[in-house]
Order: structure tokens, then C-alpha cells, then sequence
């Protein structure tokens, strides 16, 4: 066991979360999933104390000024609590992931050879003021037979002590052993600790903004899975319906202003005739635009645009418009600016479409569709820990899978090697 001297803040919720993993995962599904409902309804049940610690959560964040879309992220009611609550039902509908073979065969000298997917161990989970994301990543862990460290915001504090001892007391008379939920304190020294507990905790898992993540990945000594920011775009191609473009381009921009999947820049071909049309109904719904010479010169709202404006991800109701020559050039702005999350084409063209697609670098490419499609509850995967980002161990949705490693069982009958 590693040495915990240089970890008093997260030092014994590390041991315990530690201890409390090696018994989860050997727990079988139905008690992991009795644990997930008994947790729900306790969340539906003590609806009236989390929503108190909210709103002295939201008192405490007005009055420091935080702007209005971290306010929506940190704000909760009831039907947002019953939401979060059917999050874990849902989890409980799905495969236990534990315990699947990857690949398995008889290898030439008859020795049996199975890849087994395992938990990942003690994840640690860093992010902003969004208390979903506590429910949702206790849920995910403990049904993929993982121990969970929570770090949450200072601002969500009150709201998240109050959601993790609701959960904490469900899963304990469920039978999970104590440590498999546990909350850090919000101390900015907690984030280091976790970063460097090497031994204790196998990986984390950053969930917020740029300077969040830019953090963990700088100062992490343990394993990252990094989560990025979402500075999306969507294509709108000369073969596009302007129909679909439009309702797509809304969509992508005006649905949630305030989370990762919302598009920010709006590409369109020099060919589309409708530009316009789609720039007003843009300006209609109340969007900032910031574009280029070209954008300007078809609609007079259009104000200029400049680099800082392309490599924004502004989680608001700005929207950066370039007009492109063509195809390429719209994967060359994305190449140059994009995040690597999430990148949407309008097109009719099958040419267009098969370019597209296979020329552009993203988590998740969506064709015809709105980038808010980028989630882990869209896509079935139940509720999700983040998007990530990189390229190893797993990219998009981060849901139950992904939350596990894999082992490779050897069985034989007495088998030595010459």
C-alpha cells in the first residue's frame, strides 16, 4: 500500500476507496445493480434536502458574480434530481461489462487464452459545477466495479455532500462496502493530491474546462483520461437542403449553450445559396455572430471575427461563421482549430459525406445531425463521465466499457513451456 503522509486531505478516502475496490469487483451484477436502485430512489426520496443545499450553493455563486451558464450547469430542481435519479435506473438496464471476453481462443498447444474485461480499480473524477456529474460518475463506476474519488467545485460543494451521503447510505445498506463513493474536499490542494497518489488511484478522469484539463494533464502522475473541450463545428456543404441546415445549425448552436457539444463555428461552402437565410435565422434566435469578410457581406448583424474567435469554445450565444472554398479547406479550419470532439456535415453529396468523414480527426463525426447528439445517454450508453478526447485506451462517451481494463486468463492442463 502506498504512503499516504503526503496526502492529508485525500489520503484516507484514497485507503478506503482502495480497500472498498477490491471487493467490488468481485460483486456479482444483481447486487451492483440493487445498489444503483436503492440509490435512486433515496435520490427521489431526499429530493427536499439536496435542492436546500442547491440553493445555498446558487446564493453563495450569484453573489460572486459567476455568469449565467455556469449557474445553469450548477442548478438543480426537481425534475432534474428525478433526472439524474433515472440515470442510474437506466444504468441498471444495461450489460455489466465485468466479466466479458474480448477475444478468446485455443492456442496450438491447447492452452485456453481469454481477454477479460476488468474494473479499472480507484477512479478519480475532477471537475466543475455540474452536480450530475457526481450521481452519474458514482452510477458508472460502481456498476463497472470501480471505487469512485469525487472531486467537485467548491461551488457545488454543499450540493455535492449532499448527494454523496444520500448515495453513500443507499449503496452501504445495499451491501457495498464503505469507500466505494467517497467525496474530496474542495480545496484546491485536493487536486494535486489525487493527481500524484500514484499506487492508490489508477486513474483520473478530468471533466470540466481548457484550464481544468490543461492542469491534470500537466501536473497528473498517475494515468489520465483526458476529457477536452468542445469547440465543435458544423459543415454545411453546397449539396445541403437548406431545410436541413437550418434546422441542424439551430440546433447545434441554441439547444444548450453551456455544454461541450454545442457547436461553435459554423462552416459553409462559397457555394450555398442560402447563406442568408440561414445567417438570420441565427440572428433571429438571438446568436452573436463573429465572421469573416464574406460572412459580413451576407448578413450587416455579422460582426468581424479574428483567430481568438475561431479557437473559442465560447459556451454562449456567440457563433463564429467562415465561409470556405470548398471541402478541404473546411477540414483545414477544423485541423487548425478544433478540439477533437465533435464535427457535423450538411450535405446530400455521398462524395461530400464519405470526404468528410474520413478526412476529419474528432471523437465523434455526425453526418446530417446535430453535434448535441454527443453524449453518452444518446447513444445508449446510459448516463457518461465525460467525452474524451485522446486517442488511447478510449475516445468519445465515456461509459461502462470504457470504465474497464482487460485481463488475459490462461488456462491449461499441466502446460510447461520447453
Amino acid at each position: 500500500m502506498s504512503d499516504v503522509s503526503g496526502l492529508p486531505l485525500i489520503g484516507a478516502a484514497a485507503l478506503r476507496a482502495r480497500a472498498a475496490a477490491r471487493v467490488l469487483r468481485t460483486l456479482p451484477t444483481d447486487t451492483k445493480d440493487a445498489a444503483l436502485r436503492a440509490m435512486a430512489d433515496a435520490l427521489v426520496e431526499r429530493t427536499d434536502e439536496v435542492l436546500a443545499a442547491n440553493a445555498a450553493d446558487l446564493e453563495a455563486a450569484a453573489a460572486a458574480g459567476t455568469p449565467a451558464a455556469i449557474l445553469d450547469r450548477l442548478r438543480l430542481d426537481p425534475a432534474r434530481v428525478a433526472g439524474v435519479a433515472d440515470a442510474l435506473r437506466q444504468l441498471v438496464a444495461l450489460p455489466d461489462p465485468v466479466g466479458d471476453v474480448v477475444r478468446g481462443s485455443t492456442l496450438a498447444n491447447g492452452l485456453q487464452l481469454r481477454q477479460v474485461r476488468v474494473p479499472l480499480g480507484v477512479v478519480g473524477i475532477v471537475y466543475e459545477a455540474r452536480p450530475n456529474v457526481t450521481v452519474d460518475a458514482a452510477g458508472l463506476c460502481l456498476k463497472s466495479g470501480n471505487a469512485a474519488l469525487l472531486r467537485g467545485s467548491a461551488s457545488a460543494f454543499r450540493t455535492n455532500t449532499a448527494l454523496v451521503a444520500v448515495l453513500t447510505e443507499a449503496a452501504a445498506k445495499a451491501g457495498l462496502p464503505e469507500g466505494s463513493i467517497e467525496l474530496l474536499p474542495a480545496e484546491r490542494e485536493s487536486v494535486g493530491e489525487l493527481l500524484g497518489a500514484r499506487g492508490l488511484v489508477d486513474v483520473v478522469i478530468p471533466r470540466g474546462g481548457a484550464s481544468l484539463i490543461q492542469r491534470v494533464v500537466r501536473e497528473a502522475r498517475v494515468p489520465v483520461i483526458e476529457t477536452g473541450e468542445g469547440n465543435c463545428h458544423v459543415y454545411v456543404d453546397a449539396s445541403a437542403d437548406p431545410g436541413t441546415a437550418e434546422a441542424i445549425v439551430l440546433n447545434a448552436k441554441t439547444h444548450r449553450v453551456s455544454v461541450c457539444n454545442s457547436a461553435e463555428t459554423l462552416l459553409v461552402h462559397r457555394d450555398v445559396p442560402f447563406l442568408p437565410r440561414l445567417l438570420s435565422a441565427l440572428v433571429d434566435a438571438g446568436v452573436t455572430l463573429h465572421g469573416d469578410a464574406a460572412a459580413r457581406a451576407a448578413h450587416d448583424a455579422v460582426v468581424p471575427a479574428t483567430d481568438e474567435d475561431w479557437a473559442t469554445e465560447y459556451l454562449s450565444m456567440d457563433m463564429a461563421v467562415r465561409v470556405v472554398d470548398d471541402l478541404p479547406a473546411a477540414l483545414d479550419h477544423i485541423e487548425r482549430w478544433g478540439s477533437g470532439h465533435s464535427e457535423a456535415i450538411v450535405a446530400d453529396s455521398a462524395r461530400a459525406i464519405a470526404d468528410f468523414t474520413a478526412g476529419v480527426d474528432a471523437a465523434a463525426v455526425l453526418v446530417n445531425a446535430s453535434t448535441r447528439f454527443t453524449d453518452g445517454g444518446e447513444f445508449g450508453f446510459g448516463a457518461e463521465i465525460g467525452i474524451s478526447t485522446q486517442k488511447l485506451h478510449a475516445r468519445g462517451p465515456l461509459g461502462l466499457p470504457e470504465l474497464t481494463s482487460t485481463t488475459y486468463v490462461v488456462t491449461g492442463s499441466g502446460h510447461t513451456r520447453a
